[in-house]
């Protein structure tokens, strides 16, 4: 299986730059692992949100797109799961 880009949106860098570093360093290799198989156990597909994918990272949320044709990942969020749906 190919390997998929990951990139981020700006507001996602931004919000990742925010967090604890402790908290970084739990969420940004789950981040990196969505390269090698972009829907991992665990994802789940956002309902009224066409394409956006999730996955759970303790009390945070990464919201990310797949674009499959490209190969590629876009982490558009990555918020506490209180704000992530907003």
């Amino acid at each position: 299986m190919a390997e998929y880009s990951v990139t981020f949106a700006r507001s996602a860098r931004k919000e990742l730059e925010q967090l604890p570093k402790s908290v970084v360093a739990r969420i940004f290799p789950r981040i990196e692992a969505l390269a090698a198989n972009p829907r991992p156990p665990g994802c789940t597909k956002l309902v009224g949100s066409a394409g956006l994918w999730r996955i759970r990272i303790g009390e945070y949320r990464v919201v990310y797109s797949i674009t499959d044709e490209e190969q590629a990942v876009d982490v558009t969020a990555v918020r506490h799961r209180r704000d992530a749906y907003k």
